[in-house]
């Protein structure tokens, strides 16, 4: 029992137990649960034939989400997303953001399609207005590394070597 690992033999839990009788394993070198494990031990054992709990399983559905749904079947691809950094929203959360302004504006009586339509127009600004920005920005510092290129070139380095292996 204690060499084989599938999971209808036993538990890990009895298969370590198991091993540490036999001294297969030394007490030492137990895993860091085993103590946790026979401190506390579950109501029930967790084996594989255990039959499942029967249980009502909540639906959790935020007001948002029908919203995020609407965003991503309109778009399909929204574009990376960097976890490290929280400083800037996803797309996602700019549209629900904007949509929930714009709820509050026009109140209850706001249709969730015309609002949708309008989040959409206001961000497809926003991003033309970045995308303006960005073109003259990078304009710019293509300008400068240019302008700077151009300068070293025009400083010409006599360089020999000779004069640099000189003592």
């Amino acid at each position: 029992m204690a060499s084989s690992r599938l999971e209808k033999i036993g538990t890990i839990y009895t298969r370590t137990r198991g091993l540490l009788q036999s001294g297969a394993m030394s007490w030492n070198d137990r895993p860091l649960w085993y103590d946790i494990y026979e401190a506390f031990p579950p109501k029930e054992e967790p084996r594989y034939d255990r039959p499942a709990p029967n249980m009502q399983v909540k639906e959790i559905l935020y007001e948002e989400d029908i919203i995020r749904a609407k965003v991503h079947s309109h778009f399909k691809s929204v574009g990376t997303v960097n976890l490290r950094n929280n400083q800037t929203q996803t797309l996602t959360q700019k549209f629900i953001d904007c949509y929930n302004k714009l709820g509050a504006q026009y109140g209850n009586e706001a249709d969730s399609q015309i609002l949708f339509d309008e989040t959409l127009d206001i961000l497809k600004k926003e991003r033309e207005l970045k995308a303006i920005e960005a073109s003259e920005d990078s304009s710019a510092g293509v300008n400068i590394t240019t302008n700077f290129t151009e300068a070293k070139k025009q400083q010409a380095v006599n360089i020999n070597v000779k004069d640099i292996f000189k003592d």
